[in-house]
């Protein structure tokens, strides 16, 4: 039944991984988009899952856990995957590098092959935090040719930048149909 309904009213659902290093601020990028403000949170060992509606889109946001340890276990949750929310502290230039290669590791993987790619240069209110031309940069961004993604420069704390980035990733859901 919600099926019909949602064909009717256009709503359509959407899963989406929230990953990035420990630290980078998915969970609070998860839970201000949840509830529209900045909720203490603690290192998240395992997962989060909430639901986020937004633009007739419903998202499941699965929000993984960064540290070192948890990150093999990421690749349990790929399977039907829509998008991925890709978080990047941007102030924190000595993990640059670890945050490149986890995310050209996720790029490599079969089952995100068809994913949405949208990064968040997050931590922009910070002291000495890169652009987001530095952070394309820094994680070659313009060498992904085989699939669509964005960039936005965000800071979870103040809410700026997350709904323009959720704008570009609801539109470009839409326009693939799903």
């Amino acid at each position: 039944m919600s099926r019909i309904l949602a064909s009717l009213f256009g709503e359509k659902e959407a899963r989406i991984l929230v990953l990035g290093l420990d630290n980078a601020g998915k969970t609070t990028i998860l839970y201000r988009l949840q509830v529209g403000e900045v909720v203490s949170t603690i290192p998240t060992i395992g997962f989060n899952v909430e639901t986020v509606q937004y633009n007739n889109i419903k998202f499941q946001v699965w929000d993984l856990g960064g540290q070192t340890s948890i990150r093999p276990y990421w690749r349990c949750y790929f399977p039907n995957t829509q998008a991925v929310i890709y978080v990047v502290d941007s102030s924190d230039t000595e993990r640059l590098s670890t945050a490149k290669e986890e995310f050209h590791a996720i790029l490599e993987e079969e089952e995100l092959k068809d994913a949405v790619i949208l990064i968040y240069a997050n931590k922009q209110d910070l002291p000495g935090a890169l652009d987001d031309a530095a952070i394309t940069e820094a994680l070659s961004l313009h060498k992904i040719k085989s699939r669509q993604w964005a960039i936005f420069k965000t800071s979870a704390v103040k809410g700026e930048g997350l709904y323009e980035g959720l704008d570009w990733l609801s539109n470009t859901l839409k326009g693939r149909g799903r």
